[in-house]
């Protein structure tokens, strides 16, 4: 039997190919599709309105693009999440801003939030490392199925919404589950409860 290798793409090939399918992300040059249900499309939808009330009652000078590409230098790998917070006076250091909607800075970003899916492994692991590697200030793992691995979310699985902030070069997890006050370092007067968010993917 003969085994098909993937072809893999260079991350080039990958944003003239796939830059406006918001489908696709690339890691490694291998083309990973993700799954995106209606339910997951609520959460990510709910949690950006949130944070939108934030960023204009606080005044500050963040917004949260439709579309975006986060770009790691020296890698094969892009990933596009789910929501992104971008700080708009630093975009001046983003050298591909200007011509497409992609980031390659950290301090560009704020928070990222990957609302949890079937390939849960990258949201945990891959992009726990990437993104801390890449300096990204905080990121929320958003499980609102309870799908994550026993590791990351506890026994019995929950739904669960981790926050990582970064703490010189290193995340520091604080898991949120039912009605607990989430807890976020860049929006401190932020009021969302984790059940609020699990109940936009719900249809009650």
């Amino acid at each position: 039997m003969i085994q098909l290798v993937p072809k893999l793409l260079s991350i080039e090939q990958f944003i003239a190919d796939y830059g406006d399918n918001d489908g696709c992300e690339l890691i490694d040059g291998e083309l990973v599709e993700m799954e995106a249900t209606g339910a997951h499309e609520q959460v990510s939808a709910l949690i950006g309105r949130k944070l939108n009330v934030e960023i204009d009652r606080e005044d500050r000078p963040y917004f949260i693009p439709y579309r975006c590409l986060i770009k790691l230098l020296g890698t094969q790998t892009a990933f596009r999440p789910d929501l992104i917070v971008l700080d708009r006076s630093r975009l001046i250091n983003e050298p591909l801003w200007q011509q497409e909607p992609i980031i390659t800075q950290g301090d560009t970003i704020k928070l990222i939030a990957e609302v949890v899916s079937t390939n849960w492994q990258n949201d945990y692991a891959r992009k726990f490392e990437d993104y801390a590697l890449l300096g990204v200030a905080e990121y929320w793992i958003v499980d609102y199925l309870g799908i994550g691995g026993r590791q990351h979310i506890g026994k019995p699985k929950q739904p669960t919404i981790t926050i990582c902030t970064l703490i010189e070069d290193e995340y520091q997890k604080q898991l949120f589950q039912k009605n607990e006050m989430l807890v976020s370092a860049t929006f401190p007067e932020l009021k969302l409860t984790a059940q609020q968010i699990f109940d936009a993917g719900s249809n009650h």
